[in-house]
């Protein structure tokens, strides 16, 4: 599947050296689902839809491939990589010194646009909508890391969430992993609210150290 036309016609870049600008649009396409596992990525397309030079778009899929988000495959193009269990793994190192950190002591933590995340992922759940839960809770996850008022954090949850789409993708034939995390993030939000900020944060570790094995176990038994 080529995914290249995903990208917005109206998307142009900001100046002419624009390879970290590209590569953050390409990344926030993954991240919220819109670039998937397999998708192979267009050069010319990309570079006439972006308003880029080809060397300039080079440079985005240079950065792109070196946080494993793309692959290079020689004589067959650039495509959207497909993680496997190591990745996982590294995922899940990040997370879990990132996360728990930001719920104990980020400063502006938001509470009120958790809980219309929450909504969302809720309503996604009622309606059976796998992709709206997955979106709510990559949303979730995104905004814990905001109240560290981190400009660097951020960027590397960036990072890390557009790789994280990708691994929820290998789960699009297990919809329940989705779904019960949903209520393990409202349970989180219950005890922000009380101010049981490092109960949620030892909460969270445990929650991501449950959904590491849970992916590990279904990637190796989809390899068997």
């Amino acid at each position: 599947m080529n995914a290249t036309n995903s990208i917005s016609q109206q998307a142009k870049a900001p100046h002419a050296h624009s390879g970290p600008w590209a590569a953050s649009v390409l990344r926030r396409r993954i991240a919220e689902g819109e670039l998937l596992p397999g998708d192979k990525l267009s050069e010319q397309a990309l570079a006439e839809s972006l308003g880029l030079s080809r060397n300039t778009l080079r440079e985005s899929f240079t950065l792109l491939n070196s946080e494993l988000i793309i692959t290079r495959i020689p004589n067959r193009g650039v495509f959207v990589a497909s993680p496997d269990a190591d990745d996982v793994r590294e995922i899940y190192a990040v997370r879990r010194t990132v996360e728990p950190a930001c719920l104990a002591w980020g400063e502006g933590l938001d509470l009120d646009r958790l809980e219309e995340i929450i909504a969302e992922a809720q309503a996604g759940l009622a309606a059976g909508d796998v992709p709206r839960m997955a979106s709510a809770n990559q949303a979730f996850h995104e905004q814990l890391v905001a109240s560290s008022d981190s400009d660097l954090l951020q960027e590397l949850m960036g990072r890390v969430l557009a790789r994280m789409r990708l691994v929820f993708h290998a789960m699009s034939d297990a919809p329940d992993f989705h779904s019960h995390y949903v209520e393990r993030n409202a349970q989180l939000l219950e005890l922000l609210r009380a101010g049981k900020r490092m109960e949620a944060a030892d909460s969270l570790r445990e929650y991501l150290d449950a959904a590491e094995a849970e992916l590990l176990n279904h990637i190796e038994e989809r390899s068997n």
